[in-house]
């Protein structure tokens, strides 16, 4: 991590100490009160009994906003992270094929509110000002052991309702419904991940379910796209957020989709890439979650244009980016750099130049560490038909 990034990540940190103080004696108590925005978490450790919990801040009202990644645009780094910071984790541990009992029942319907929902937790002992940080997920603060929990104002959202009780319907099959439904992206994923959906149910953890709702999603929508006809140029979009760059290159060729990343590391210039044809990926990416939350992002694009197109995303990790925040952002910031104005350009090697030129990292750089790009930098658009 650079000195500038270390000079972020204090400065944010210590903002959050202040927060902390605005609430008393809430960190060394053993009790919390508050309403929940309405939020889950299932842990990965110990799996296959895993943690499982609400999220809660010490607040009561409407805490929405908390737990929402799609209404985070235009929100500074430093305020989301105290956003999730404010919100404490109650876990008990559950074996991950018990998804009934009041406990995880009580959650079940939490997941499925339409509004925050006013929570009551005593835990086993006084909490202590923790917090925890995951490239995957976003973060949140300290973490108590439930003794009791009470939840009251829960209002279901009927399509999930209406998914939850069909017990014949596949998981897979349950996450495209909500999807085409109109239901948030991580709505969704927080029902996958308490055990709501399909037909052999069990818990997932929060970070594998957020993977596997975009992987689903992506790939039913980039099979959709190649019924679509061809794009006819090459088409450049840019935007930059929380420290992130994104160029993402479309060019006339059947759906291949290529991601590669770059970070920065005491100095050091690091790279990370992987990419799929029109069969998929059948293997898991070297980038991980990253991967299918930036497909998500551009095969929504292509299927709500009705086009076909070959893709590169490019990702910049600035050191500004100090405290992650979870590949929500990516997705995210995805969507939002497809509503940009493109550049157009006939050559594939020209359009790359121009993504490049949004970063600070050369186009020779970019293609040294990616894979479809090496194959066609040098086609012009009549080499594509």
């Amino acid at each position: 991590m650079s000195s500038d990034s270390q000079d972020i990540r204090r400065a944010i940190l210590a903002k959050w100490h202040e927060t902390l103080s605005k609430y008393g004696n809430l960190f060394s108590s053993d009790s919390i009160s508050g309403t929940s925005p309405p939020s889950v978490f299932v842990g990965s450790y110990n799996y296959p009994k895993v943690f499982v919990g609400p999220l809660v801040p010490p607040i009561h009202g409407d805490t929405s906003l908390l737990d929402n990644p799609e209404k985070w645009k235009g929100k500074s780094l430093e305020e989301i992270v105290n956003f999730r910071l404010n919100l404490v984790r109650g876990i008990q541990k559950i074996p991950i094929d018990q998804t009934d009992g009041r406990y995880i029942e009580n959650l079940q319907e939490v997941t499925m509110s339409s509004k925050p929902t006013d929570s009551d937790l005593i835990f086993e002992k006084a909490l202590s000002p923790s917090i925890s940080l995951d490239d995957e997920s976003a973060p949140f603060g300290p973490i108590g052991q439930i003794k009791t929990a009470k939840f009251s104002g829960t209002s279901s959202v009927k399509s999930i309702e209406k998914i939850f009780y069909d017990k014949d319907l596949k998981a897979h099959d349950a996450v495209l419904n909500l999807y085409n439904s109109g239901i948030e992206i991580s709505k969704i994923q927080k029902c996958f991940s308490i055990g709501m959906l399909g037909q052999k149910r069990k818990l997932v953890p929060t970070r594998w379910s957020i993977t596997a709702t975009d992987d689903i999603i992506s790939k039913y929508l980039s099979d959709e796209i190649l019924d679509y006809n061809l794009i006819d140029s090459c088409r450049v979009f840019s935007y930059g957020h929380l420290g992130n760059l994104f160029s993402v290159v479309l060019f006339p060729h059947r759906w291949i989709y290529e991601m590669i990343e770059a970070w920065y590391s005491n100095g050091i210039m690091g790279f990370g890439s992987d990419y799929e044809d029109a069969r998929g990926i059948n293997h898991p990416p070297a980038i991980a979650g990253a991967y299918f939350a930036a497909k998500l992002g551009v095969v929504e694009y292509l299927y709500k244009k009705k086009i076909q197109a070959g893709v590169v995303i490019l990702r910049e990790i600035r050191p500004e980016y100090a405290i992650p925040v979870g590949v929500w952002q990516i997705r995210e910031g995805i969507r939002e750099t497809m509503k940009q104005n493109p550049e157009i350009s006939d050559n594939f090697d020209h359009a790359l130049i121009l993504a490049s030129n949004k970063m600070s990292i050369s186009r020779s750089e970019w293609l040294s560490h990616g894979n479809i790009s090496k194959l066609i930098r040098q086609k012009t658009l009549s080499d594509f038909f």
